[in-house]
């Protein structure tokens, strides 16, 4: 691809850029002449990405918030990519489990967008993307605490649309489906080994795991993060992968509960 310098040479801040999509997105914001800050927990062993720059970030840290935003200065782009994995049946997650996915996966991410929002209002521009998950609209069992996150990941970028519109800021989220980054690898799971749930969890993550395996690449979905920064004005929802476009539209013409089974037994439940 061609670099070329984006309007103004507009700065973005892409959390948890060390990895993934992440990753590919930093670069590709780069490549289009974005000055890119990158967040990782440990910017010394971040990899070397042409034109990004490393600051540390941890979601779960107010101190570490705040502390990121001032040394990125004016942002531009803020991508809340960063997160957490974590499944288990709801039975047998641990409280201070869930807390901690939502300090990664939401409100990390809703403290970082207050604090750039009001310099954007100021300059009359802004793009905040959120990315979230295709199953915050197709939940799958056991992995309630991890839907629930994306899902409220969706619902303040939903209602805050309209709050910042008027000053030029567009507020999108991206839902990728199954993605080939190898998270499933990171991906915490909360099951005893005695539980009644054990088998058909153990058939669920076999099968989440092979649908992730053959899975878009992380490229595609930067593509698409990319095309939200860019339009002049940003759709409230970008879905790419696992076939995104064919069961959205089904979603809308048949019965929930339909669309519930087919997601069950693409994960051979």
């Amino acid at each position: 691809m061609v670099a070329r310098l984006a309007p103004m040479t507009r700065t973005a801040l892409v959390t948890g850029a060390s990895s993934g999509i992440g990753a590919a997105v930093a670069t590709l914001l780069a490549e289009r002449g974005y000055r890119v800050f990158g967040t990782s927990r440990n910017p010394d062993t971040a990899p070397k990405i042409p034109g990004v720059e490393f600051l540390r970030l941890d979601l779960g840290d107010e101190q570490s918030i705040e502390a990121c935003v001032k040394a990125a200065g004016d942002v531009d782009v803020l991508v809340n990519n960063a997160g957490e994995s974590q499944s288990g049946p709801i039975e047998e997650l641990p409280m201070e489990a869930i807390e901690g996915l939502f300090r990664a996966n939401v409100f990390g991410a809703v403290r970082l967008t207050q604090l750039v929002l009001p310099g954007m209002r100021a300059r009359g521009y802004g793009r905040i993307v959120m990315v979230g998950s295709m199953l915050a609209s197709f939940p799958l069992a056991y992995r309630s605490s991890y839907v629930a996150t994306k899902a409220a990941l969706k619902g303040f970028a939903n209602a805050a649309r309209r709050e910042v519109a008027p000053y030029g800021i567009g507020v999108a989220t991206v839902e990728p489906g199954s993605i080939a980054t190898g998270i499933g690898t990171r991906r915490t799971h909360y099951i005893d080994d005695a539980s009644p749930y054990k088998a058909e969890y153990d058939t669920m993550i076999e099968n989440l795991d092979a649908n992730e395996r053959a899975g878009i690449t992380a490229e595609k979905v930067a593509a698409t993060v990319l095309g939200a920064i860019e339009a002049g004005k940003p759709r409230q929802l970008y879905a790419v992968g696992s076939n995104a476009p064919l069961v959205f539209a089904l979603r809308r013409v048949v019965p929930r509960e339909w669309v519930e089974k087919i997601v069950a037994r693409r994960h051979g439940l």
